[in-house]
């Protein structure tokens, strides 16, 4: 349990309330039971710290106002929208035999004993925080959940976890999951196309370029092999048909 020292405040103003805050106080109030609300202050320094801290808005403090000791149970706080630094807080009074509904958050230990884990399961919690119903003398600081043993495909329902005597969950009538070992998620990588393949087409071009550039050369060759000048290809011609008409000079 956390112990606070708090100092009773005579606020009535916004500007006391600001100049409260100048100093490096949080203005703060007490309230639940039978007794009348009260207004207190508090370090903020001390109370930055203890809401780094995990669970505070489910663990109990002791404040010490003017020597006298105050069980409360912060309820909430209000921050600063620029500096996020905590501006009022909210106290209720711890009264033996009162009820209350809060919500304590889960801890999952043993990991590493978990046969489904260590296979590659993957713990997929469903809730991190669990709403009970408890008395405020008797608030568990938090809900411990065992790994060990468990196997892929197992479902761990608030019925598994040991709650203190006369504390219940809220959601009554069925027994809900909390958390699940699951199967590992498997991501396949898709095929990587083959190289070369968007160049196939430019290659299959070139070749016909080539082949058509060679079919005309061979048209321009003689029998032999040997290729024609163009001005001997008429020549050529004539010879090969002497009927046809001379050349008119």
């Amino acid at each position: 349990m956390n112990s606070l020292e708090a100092s009773i405040r005579n606020t009535k103003t916004k500007g006391e309330i600001n100049t409260l805050r100048q100093k490096g106080e949080v203005p703060a109030i007490i309230y639940g039971g039978t007794e009348e609300n009260q207004k207190v202050s508090l370090s903020k320094k001390q109370i930055k710290y203890l809401i780094e801290q995990e669970n505070f808005l489910s663990n109990i403090i002791s404040l010490n106002i003017d020597g006298q000791t105050i069980k409360v149970l912060p309820r909430e706080v209000s921050y600063d929208i620029l500096t996020d630094d905590p501006i009022h807080i909210d106290f209720l009074r711890i009264v033996k035999g009162a009820k209350i509904i809060i919500e304590i958050p889960v801890r999952f230990i043993n990991n590493e004993k978990s046969p489904g884990l260590k296979r590659g399961g993957v713990l997929n919690i469903v809730r991190r925080k669990i709403e009970l119903k408890c008395a405020t003398e008797n608030i568990p600081n938090e809900l411990v959940v065992d790994l060990d043993g468990l196997e892929i495909g197992t479902s761990i329902k608030i019925s598994s976890i040991s709650l203190p005597e006369n504390v219940k969950p809220t959601i009554q009538g069925r027994d809900f999951v909390v958390a699940t070992v699951a199967a590992p998620t498997v991501f396949k990588e898709p095929e990587k196309p083959a190289e070369g393949v968007e160049g196939a087409d430019s290659t299959e071009g070139t070749d016909a370029a080539e082949g058509a550039e060679g079919t005309s050369a061979e048209s321009a060759t003689k029998e032999g092999g040997e290729k024609v000048p163009e001005g001997e290809k008429g020549k050529e011609d004539q010879k090969k048909d002497p009927k046809a008409a001379p050349e008119k000079k």
